[in-house]
């Protein structure tokens, strides 16, 4: 289990930032880097299209002014969130954008994402994909990713079934490379347990859509410090794709959470242009439960690496058996 270099050195806690719909940008993004972590967003959260190239170009300068103000501040890389699958039509446009800033990391989801990958190398980025199952993992690794994210039961949005436990031993015992885990990861000590079960790095977002840099409606955030675990509704209906979602967001837009209809595949639309009837329906995890206030990300990073150190003290002072 090893980390590129220019990731596992550039990082003061090993936590990459999920993307998040419409909650990740700019602000939330270059917070997540200067804590020491991997900030990202997904590339059709900077609507028109011709915003991503002003979005990059401020984090790039928001980082770079960091790295030369400090040069011994640890500022994470950053990672921009692709969706590959047919209904994207800005795919080609973001890519091309992406390599003009040589977007450090692209985050790919859905499907393998074989072009991507080349396109993304060529630039000198890496590319970590999106897996819930096995046989994902064998089609991205064939892509030629640089590594995988499990996302586990209790992730926030789109999300797997099986438990983190199941799929990190299983895909451990035929890859050896970078793997990132998903899944109610909310603390210090959940980072520090990723670790334990074989993941190098952590994979949070509910955390962070309770920060004040977040693009997220008030309401959301207060949602996210009154509820927990169950709460947390999982469901194909929004997107065609099973996530977690709020279930008091669902009632508050006319629905029952305990009787949604089924939705398939054929309900997927990521296109540029489509109206997401389904944006006040707000995404969690599972780990919503432990999150009692909307800090900013610096204070949030801050508590986290608290927790992690004192999660691996805890563990140093027990004997073997506790």
């Amino acid at each position: 289990m090893s980390l590129p270099d220019r990731l596992a050195n550039a990082l003061a806690l090993p936590v990459v930032a999920s993307p998040m719909f419409i909650v990740s940008g700019p602000d939330l993004v270059i917070a997540q880097c200067l804590g020491g972590i991997v900030g990202s967003f997904p590339a059709l959260n900077a609507r028109p299209k011709e915003a991503l190239d002003e979005w990059l170009t401020r984090i790039d300068t928001a980082l770079a002014e960091a790295r030369t103000a400090d040069p011994s501040r640890i500022v994470a890389p950053y990672a921009v969130n692709q969706i590959v699958h047919a209904s994207n039509d800005r795919l080609e446009h973001d890519l091309e954008v992406c390599g003009r800033h040589r977007v450090p990391i692209v985050i790919t989801s859905l499907r393998a994402p074989d072009a991507v990958v080349s396109a993304v190398h060529g630039w000198g980025g890496l590319v970590f994909h999106d897996v819930t199952t096995v046989r994902h993992a064998h089609k991205a690794l064939e892509a030629g990713v640089d590594g995988l994210i499990l996302v586990c039961a209790g992730a926030g949005g789109h999300a797997g079934t099986l438990s983190p436990f199941a799929l990190v031993s299983e895909v451990r015992r035929f890859y050896d490379g970078p793997l990132i885990l998903s899944g109610a990861i909310a603390t210090g000590s959940a980072i520090l347990a990723a670790q334990a079960m074989g993941a190098d790095l952590a994979y949070m977002g509910t955390r962070f859509i309770a920060t004040e840099e977040a693009n997220a409606a008030p309401a959301y955030k207060e949602m996210l410090v009154g509820t927990s675990a169950a709460d947390v509704v999982y469901t194909p209906y929004f997107t065609g794709v099973p996530g977690n979602y709020l279930g008091p967001s669902i009632s508050a837009a006319g629905l029952d959470p305990n009787a949604l209809p089924h939705a398939d595949k054929t309900k997927m639309d990521f296109g540029s242009g489509t109206t997401k009837a389904w944006r006040d329906i707000w995404g969690a995890g599972q780990g919503v439960g432990t999150i009692d206030d909307a800090p900013s990300t610096a204070a949030v990073i801050d508590r986290l690496k608290a927790e992690y150190a004192a999660a691996r003290e805890s563990l140093r002072g027990r004997s073997a058996f506790g």
